[in-house]
């Protein structure tokens, strides 16, 4: 019995075993299956791969050549512009004021009238001040002619250095007032302030004007200042430089020449715009207070820039990059740009002079296609013609 029972335990053993392998074969065929689908579907994408390439080379092969007009890279200064709105405003604008007061009796000069500084404006009735300052001087005359004889006397030993002390002291007085009378007086002719024009007139022959009351407003023009007004992130460049050109529409869309004057230390609290002054001369007095200005700034400047129209440009496979005409191929160039001049961009890396760059048909090529090329040209403003 014993011995029955001991050889039962291997055939358990080798059942168990067989049952577990069959219960596995289910498994173990999914695996066997999928690996062959992946086998066999990289094959077929492969071959697609391969028949797609072969189909696209036949149809290079079949079309014909595309036509396509090339730009000659020539190297040629580049520059960033920076074009912003600014006004024109007088280079001094004063409001003349009287300093003393009176019945105004004379005009002299009309609006619009250049003046030169000194040039009487207005009277003032001066009728007044005429006498106060006979008065003061009569009363400096008799002031004088007191301290020389007082210090005659106390020369003589007669007088005292008080009394020295207190004529003198009058005498100055005396003369003081005399000068403040005659200055008055002087004060009845107001006066430009300076050479430029008569913009307005606030007074009437026959008003009375009080002291600081506006007489009249004057403006000099024969320089002009352009106020424009330059964003945060281009202060750092402006204020480098020196020399700015300004157009004016106004003007038949003339150009001027100007000069930095001042670049304001604070910004605008809402538009964060800090205000530049620019200097442009105006000695025929044509630009007037309030127009409307073009300012044009040069932010950079590129001696032999190598530029190409922004649109030649395509972007693929994440790159800026350009077809370039070689052996009658189009061949796809990656570059790097720089700066912008308009409509042209600078290719500050894949370019050399001499390039025949695809500007007309590049959007309907691929690498590698022979093109056609019907037109080569020097200058992006020749397809025009």
């Amino acid at each position: 019995m014993a011995e029955q029972h001991s050889n039962s335990k291997p055939v358990k053993a080798h059942r168990s075993l067989l049952q577990r392998l069959w219960g596995l074969l289910p498994t173990g065929i999914v695996i066997l299956l999928v690996g062959v689908i992946f086998l066999l579907s990289g094959q077929i994408r492969s071959e697609g791969e391969v028949i797609k390439e072969k189909a696209m080379a036949g149809l290079r092969n079949e079309r014909p050549a595309a036509n396509v007009i090339t730009l000659e890279i020539v190297p040629a200064p580049l520059r960033e512009r920076l074009s912003l709105p600014g006004t024109v405003k007088p280079w001094k604008a004063l409001n003349v004021v009287a300093e003393v007061n009176g019945k105004i009796v004379e005009k002299r000069v009309s609006e619009g009238q250049r003046v030169q500084k000194g040039d009487i404006l207005a009277r003032i009735d001066e009728r007044d001040y005429q006498n106060a300052l006979a008065s003061a001087k009569a009363a400096y005359r008799v002031a004088a002619a007191n301290r020389k004889r007082i210090e005659k006397l106390y020369q003589q030993k007669v007088g005292t250095q008080s009394q020295v002390d207190d004529i003198i002291a009058q005498a100055r007085t005396s003369k003081a007032a005399m000068d403040n009378a005659a200055l008055a007086l002087e004060r009845c002719a107001i006066r430009a302030p300076f050479d430029g024009v008569v913009n307005r007139f606030h007074i009437e022959a026959g008003q009375y004007l009080a002291i600081g009351d506006p007489v009249a407003e004057v403006l000099q023009m024969d320089r002009v200042k352009i106020e424009v007004g330059i964003p945060e992130s281009d202060v750092d460049k402006v204020r480098r430089l020196e020399h700015f050109r300004v157009k004016i529409d106004a003007l038949g869309g003339r150009t001027f020449s100007g000069t930095r004057h001042y670049l304001y230390q604070n910004s605008d609290n809402f538009a964060r715009l800090y205000n530049l002054e620019i200097a442009v001369e105006n000695p025929h007095n044509e630009i007037l207070p309030d127009m409307f200005t073009r300012v044009e700034i040069i932010k950079t400047e590129v001696p032999d820039g190598l530029g190409v129209p922004l649109y030649s440009l395509i972007n693929r496979r994440g790159m800026d990059a350009l077809y370039i005409v070689r052996d009658g191929m189009a061949q796809f160039t990656p570059v790097e740009t720089g700066i912008l001049d308009g409509w042209q961009v600078e290719i500050s890396k894949g370019l050399k002079p001499g390039d025949q760059v695809i500007v007309v048909g590049q959007r309907q090529i691929d690498e590698g296609e022979k093109v056609n090329v019907t037109r080569t040209i020097r200058d992006i403003g020749d397809l025009a013609l």
